[in-house]
């Protein structure tokens, strides 16, 4: 049967539509949850802009600082554990996934600290900077208040990585759905009706994820059967058996997570700062006011759009893990091969929404004819840097659920920074082409990025890969092999043992 696979080269229609299914499975959900998130934020800014342009502007700046000191920094470390995990999954290694999300919950705690110090001093910092003192305070106000958040991450992003990883992420997908419900109706209340202002929304921030947590602890106590022992689908509430561990000393297996856990941190936050010094840039040009409020636009917009791109990543990473784990090299690389294919498909969606669309979708956000312009300009540039970022959004999931984080730490940072940078800069100062010319600095770093990461998938081993899994996930992938080969060798006597029954 092994040799079988390994022989084949080309995938069938068949293993490809049942490869499609399974992404679609995992993806689905992802995307709901992604587009919930966006929903939040868009709930979050529509609200402080009813409470007046003093709030609005002072939580603007607040969003913006905590999304790059906080948010970016914690999903990107919570990341590290999902090559462990997918692999885990793949390999039967239950033990060590259990672990693995316990040890992240704790890294992802000890984190937060750091963060929490910084955001408690953001209205000085922002003093020391010039900002205006009326909207460093209220900058100020919204980061204390959103300081249980913190805690509220450390906890969701592991458990999402748990539940995708494990191929369920229906019932986070749910608990999300019904947890913005409640962010409808709180923050508007919190915020106008008792008169909290920002306060009030950075309270029915943290207090709608700690409805998801509570919702999903729910559901694990009324699905788990206490009468049987832990299994594939169930959560690790419960202590587990002693994990197999390429390495006995704990110490080991911490570094073994860091060094997982750090470039994934870089890559995200290397690639999500930019669009944050793209806004920076924009505040430079001739017309800032209007250079800064298509940003805005194009952010948002950009944003919406990769809610599709990241659920194609996250499902991606887990099938490449789940199979590595396995030890099923050939079937790691059809998960690769299908959901780069999604990804082009998905990215020329994008380019024909921001090339047909661009009237009516700018439109949406403003009806100042200049904004408007610079917008419709600017549109059809981001649905190119879409042909690109999809697919390198993709390749970077094959990358994780390789655990081979790294490359995608280094391909972002050249990419981004040593391509995008300086294109960016001169067209948009030196050739006089404005925010257009940070766009097209933008598109320059997605194609290299895109190229890069291509080309490396391209030239993957996946045999090679296969057996840097059983390494990192220990003796799981082969106990998984072993029982496979018993399996195939039980069948074969089987029938062996019928023919001699059947001759007379």
């Amino acid at each position: 049967m092994v040799a079988g696979d390994q022989i084949q080269k080309y995938p069938t229609m068949a293993e490809i539509l049942e490869e499609l299914k399974r992404m679609k499975d995992i993806g689905f959900p992802v995307a709901a949850i992604n587009l919930v998130g966006c929903l939040k934020g868009v709930v979050s800014v529509v609200v402080m802009g009813r409470l007046g342009r003093l709030e609005l502007a002072g939580g603007a700046l607040a969003i913006g600082f905590t999304n790059i000191t906080g948010y970016s920094v914690l999903s990107g470390l919570a990341l590290g554990m999902e090559p462990v995990c997918s692999q885990g999954f793949g390999s039967r290694n239950l033990p060590l996934v259990t672990l693995t999300l316990r040890r992240t919950i704790v890294m992802l705690l000890c984190a937060s600290i750091p963060i929490a110090l910084l955001w408690i001093n953001l209205q000085p910092i922002m003093q020391r900077l010039h900002h205006r003192p009326d909207i460093a305070h209220v900058a100020g106000l919204y980061c204390l208040f959103a300081l249980p958040d913190l805690v509220a991450n450390s906890l969701l992003h592991p458990w999402r990585i748990y539940l995708r990883c494990n191929g369920t992420p229906e019932p986070l997908m749910w608990c999300t759905l019904l947890s913005l419900l409640v962010h409808l109706l709180l923050t508007p209340f919190l915020a106008i009706t008792l008169h909290l202002g920002v306060a009030g929304v950075s309270i029915a921030s943290f207090c709608t994820n700690f409805c998801t947590l509570l919702l999903l602890l729910c559901y694990m106590l009324c699905t788990r059967d206490t009468n049987k022992p832990l299994s594939m689908s169930q959560p690790p509430l419960l202590p587990t058996p002693k994990p197999h561990f390429p390495s006995t000393r704990t110490g080991e297996e911490w570094i073994m997570l860091i060094r997982l856990a750090f470039p994934s941190s870089v890559a995200v936050c290397l690639e999500w700062w930019w669009y944050e010094f793209m806004t920076l840039l924009a505040g430079y040009l001739s017309d800032p006011h209007v250079a800064l409020a298509t940003s805005a636009i194009v952010i948002q917009t950009t944003s919406l759009m990769y809610t599709l791109p990241m659920a194609l990543s996250a499902s991606v990473s887990t099938r490449v893990g789940n199979e590595l784990g396995a030890g099923r090299p050939n079937n790691a690389r059809l998960a690769t091969l299908v959901a780069m294919l999604l990804a082009f498909l998905v990215s020329v969606v994008g380019l024909l929404w921001t090339v047909l669309g661009k009237g009516p979708w700018g439109r949406v956000f403003t009806q100042d004819s200049d904004v408007l312009n610079l917008t419709m300009a600017a549109l059809p540039i981001i649905g190119l840097c879409e042909l690109a970022n999809c697919p390198q959004t993709t390749g970077c999931g094959v990358l994780r659920g390789s655990a081979r984080p790294s490359i995608s730490a280094a391909i972002n940072l050249y990419s981004f920074y040593f391509v995008g940078t300086p294109v960016a800069i001169v067209l948009a100062f030196v050739f006089k082409l404005g925010f257009v010319g940070l766009c097209y600095g933008l598109l320059t770093a997605q194609i290299a990025c895109a190229i890069s990461i291509v080309t490396v998938i391209c030239k993957t081993n996946w045999d090679k890969e296969s057996l840097r899994a059983k390494e990192l996930v220990g003796r799981g992938a082969c106990i998984h092999q072993e029982e496979e080969d018993q399996t195939v060798k039980s069948g074969e006597e089987a029938e062996f043992l019928k023919v001699v029954a059947i001759e007379p």
